[in-house]
């Protein structure tokens, strides 16, 4: 058995949903695919899809196969053409990780321009804030939020950005505004959960000096845009970084609070697997990403 082949038709068959479908893309009989991915699931032990008289469906190995088998293709795909025509435009499915407010807010308009330059690459975006594992959940690149980069990735800075303790003007003049960190713990507090010691907050002043406060949170969140939201309805006081609430500051809906002081700056960084090798598809996207947001962000204006 040509166990490429087959998996090039299992693929098929999973994509298309249907044994004459997957031969007509492959230019081949449904009698040959039939053939081939029952050859696939003698030799693997298992059955590989659920197949009635109505529909079909993958198993549980099946599915776990068909992501594996779907990268394997596009690798394959990707050298092929490498070595046919160095000119030749990267191609293949592209799987991002990115987290939530600033995929949403900062690179969902930038897809539809990268897919026009480049129109061979199929992307694969998932908006998540936990910290995938790139090589155990299959993705070539994700876009994460830093005070620094992890040793066990290599990638490429793209932006940075501020956190800024802010809160809206109605708290304050309800609250008064902060003034130093210990002003902050007979504040309100909205907390984004996420972070590293989410109840202590650490700023430096002028002088470099730090300063951690312990706050009380009324509100706490795995999502910055709801700590935004609820700062801006004059809840509490909250840190958020730039590309979140800079329209907001700019706008006048929220203002900086704790004049003096500041919170370390963060990095936007390209990651992807030091392990493997960079492929054209990720060489193309860190190189469009980092034209995107060269020079002083957006945010920052």
């Amino acid at each position: 058995m040509d166990r490429l082949r087959a998996y090039e038709m299992f693929a098929a068959v999973a994509g298309k949903g249907s044994f004459v479908r997957a031969a007509e893309s492959l230019d081949t009989s449904p009698a040959n695919v039939t053939r081939y991915v029952q050859e696939l699931e003698a030799h693997l032990g298992a059955r590989l899809l659920n197949r009635t008289s109505r529909r079909l469906s993958l198993t549980e190995a099946g599915q776990a196969l068909h992501e594996r088998v779907r990268a394997i293709l596009d690798e394959v795909s990707e050298a092929e053409a490498l070595a046919s025509s160095s000119t030749l435009s990267p191609r293949g499915r592209l799987r991002i990780n990115a987290p939530l407010s600033f995929g949403y807010r900062r690179l969902s308009d930038l897809w539809p321009q990268f897919l026009a330059r480049y129109p061979e690459i199929e992307l694969e975006v998932d908006l998540i804030d936990r910290v995938v594992d790139l090589v155990e959940e299959g993705y070539d690149l994700a876009i994460r939020i830093s005070r620094r980069g992890s040793q066990a990735l290599v990638g490429r800075r793209l932006a940075t950005s501020r956190n800024v303790v802010c809160a809206a003007p109605d708290y304050i003049e309800r609250h008064g505004l902060p003034r130093t960190p210990q002003d902050l713990a007979r504040h309100a507090c909205i907390v984004y959960s996420l972070a590293a010691e989410s109840d202590v907050w650490n700023l430096e002043d002028d002088a470099g000096a730090a300063h951690a406060v312990k706050v009380r949170a009324v509100m706490r969140s795995n999502n910055g845009d709801t700590c935004r939201a609820a700062a801006v309805a004059g809840l509490g006081v909250t840190w958020q970084p730039t590309f979140l609430v800079g329209d907001d500051l700019r706008e006048g809906r929220l203002v900086p609070v704790l004049p003096g002081f500041r919170m370390i700056e963060i990095d936007v960084l390209a990651v992807y697997p030091s392990r493997r090798h960079l492929s054209a598809k990720v060489r193309v996207m860190v190189d469009f990403l980092a034209e995107a947001f060269h020079g002083a962000p957006p945010w920052e204006a």
